[in-house]
């Protein structure tokens, strides 16, 4: 399956994940997410996108499941890959 990000946030989150590839660190100006039912996947989300609405809904539905206590050590996103790429692709267009 192939997931085509509007240009926007796809240079954002291929450098961002560039950067992310050669150390743990994340890149100033972005949030690390795990997203995924069974496996889990790192995406690297610019903090612009915390006061959306509909990315506060996802972090509603992370404290809902998870509270403080996320199981990847990082904050976890409840939904699918799917869902979450849908959303943050939303939250770049105009």
């Amino acid at each position: 399956m192939v997931v085509r990000f509007p240009s926007a946030i796809r240079a954002s989150f291929l450098s961002a994940k560039k950067s992310a590839s050669r150390s743990l660190d994340v890149p100033r100006g972005f949030l690390a997410v795990y997203v995924g039912e069974m496996e889990k996947k790192r995406f690297l989300v610019p903090l612009s996108y915390l006061n959306h609405p509909s990315f506060q809904d996802l972090l509603n539905k992370a404290e809902e499941k998870f509270g403080f206590d996320h199981p990847m050590g990082g904050m976890t996103i409840p939904c699918t890959e799917e869902d979450f790429i849908d959303t943050i692709s939303n939250l770049s267009r105009p």
